[in-house]
């Protein structure tokens, strides 16, 4: 076996490695780089179930980020058992080659409760009070210890949200460079989402200063992570998710759903709180991407028929569709939507500001009935924000209750980049770079060959290229 590090650079594309990124080209110049043919949808959770499994999402269950729990009639995103995946994983299949091969799965997501031998994952403490503590999960349970002792506590706030930046891709990286150091595994998988962010907010504009800096910035982590795994003969892969382009503004499907008399919600201290288990027809929001539940089979036509006709739609799979594009699962919506290519899905069902729910002005990924890219900005109509965002959370030490409610309801047109649809150019999209050039072939990557990749880097015992 050879020992193999696998590091997942979120929104790495063709387009952004040059003359900002000298360590991944230089990665790619010894070895190769191709694109990365991705699946619907683009997005966290999805790919990163079929990269571990090899197989679609009508195999292996993670249809989205989140989805609508038919058994419990709740929305839920960014769960984290591992069993919610469903397939033979690649560190298993590992270990059935080799039982002393050894994985560790750093930040990758379904990271509880996995057969992984070394796992960290976010897993922030919520105590009765309100209260929001940074935190992680690992396994084994000592290792959290271990790398706050290391590194201190996991940044959080540094991990997503308006404050999101470098700190959490790096403490992620050291952490990763720690368990390789003491562990030794066969297979390391590190995820390290620094690019996510200000491609989001800006868009994968190169003549920004930002995203130079960014690039420049993830690329030195590489760096740092390429040049330890050489020092121990590991060998390299990079690859991403998605790749995200531009976007000029939100399609507000869960607003025309309410229009039509389709949403029903429930009136609690004067705010609209959203019924899922009694409407007839709701959209689970996941980027460019929206899955549309629908009650009645009855209304299926109706509704898909009424969201094809909203501005911003490319397209919606029925049955047929779905199938095509292996989404064909139980826990898909009855029709799925995905936007333009410069349009992204809000998950805002309120029609007036005024019933919106109290955790619509917060960070808050697990309420929000799917996701909201606009958490990655303080609200740019906010007067002195930083001075309010300081004055609630020193409110909140003193044992204060009180929201942090910093987040824009009004200007989704501030998020410049998506990402969940399959991108028009292959240079915008996704992408692996290999140090072992002999094995990735002539064409594009398959997502659901990446799987194979991985253990034919372990298990291939041809000379280095």
């Amino acid at each position: 076996m050879k020992s193999t590090l696998v590091i997942l650079v979120v929104g790495l594309s063709p387009s952004l490695v040059g003359e900002h990124t000298p360590n991944l080209k230089r990665l790619a110049d010894r070895g190769a780089a191709r694109p990365l043919n991705t699946v619907i949808p683009a997005v966290t959770c999805t790919v990163q179930s079929t990269l571990v499994t090899g197989t679609l999402p009508s195999e292996h269950g993670i249809v989205a980020n989140g989805w609508y729990f038919k058994d419990s009639a709740e929305v839920l995103l960014w769960r984290q058992t591992n069993q919610l995946v469903s397939g033979e994983k690649i560190w298993d299949a590992g270990k059935l080659r080799d039982p002393e091969f050894t994985c560790a799965k750093m930040f990758w997501w379904y990271n509880m409760y996995s057969t992984a031998d070394w796992s960290a994952t976010p897993r922030p403490m919520y105590p009765a009070d309100g209260r929001k503590i940074p935190d992680h999960y690992t396994y084994p349970t000592e290792l959290r210890d271990e790398l706050d002792a290391k590194l201190g506590k996991f940044p959080l706030f540094k991990f997503w949200g308006p404050l999101a930046d470098i700190t959490s891709s790096s403490w992620i990286a050291k952490a990763t460079q720690h368990i390789m150091d003491t562990r030794d595994p066969t297979l390391t998988l590190t995820y390290l989402p620094h690019l996510d962010y200000n491609l989001q907010r800006l868009g994968p504009d190169l003549s920004h200063p930002k995203i130079i800096s960014d690039l420049k910035e993830i690329d030195d982590l590489c760096g740092d992570l390429i040049d330890a795994a050489d020092r121990d003969g590991r060998q390299v892969i990079v690859v991403s998710e998605y790749g995200i382009t531009p976007t000029t503004d939100a399609v507000h499907i869960n607003r025309a759903l309410r229009k039509a008399g389709m949403i029903e919600v429930r009136e609690e201290m004067g705010r609209d709180v959203f019924d899922a288990g009694a409407s007839k027809a709701f959209a689970v929001a996941d980027h460019q991407l929206a899955h549309i539940y629908v009650k009645s089979s009855d209304d299926i036509d109706e509704v898909k028929k009424m969201i094809e006709s909203l501005d911003g739609v490319e397209r919606v799979l029925d049955a047929i569709g779905k199938k095509k594009e292996g989404l064909d699962h139980p826990r898909s919506g009855d029709l799925v939507a995905i936007s333009n290519d410069d349009r992204w899905f809000s998950y805002y069902y309120w029609l007036d500001d005024e019933k919106a729910p109290d955790y619509a002005r917060t960070v808050d990924i697990h309420r929000k009935p799917g996701y909201d890219p606009v958490e990655l900005f303080v609200d740019p109509d906010m007067p002195l924000p930083m001075l309010q965002m300081a004055y609630k959370l020193l409110k909140r030490k003193l044992g204060f209750r009180n929201l942090l409610d910093v987040i824009s309801l009004k200007r989704t047109e501030i998020v410049k980049g998506s990402h969940g649809r399959i991108t028009d150019n292959p240079d915008d999209g996704p992408m692996v770079i290999s140090s072992r050039g002999d094995l990735l072939g002539d064409g594009p990557v398959e997502a659901v060959d990446f799987k194979k990749l991985v253990l034919d880097h372990i298990f291939d015992d041809a000379k280095k290229t």
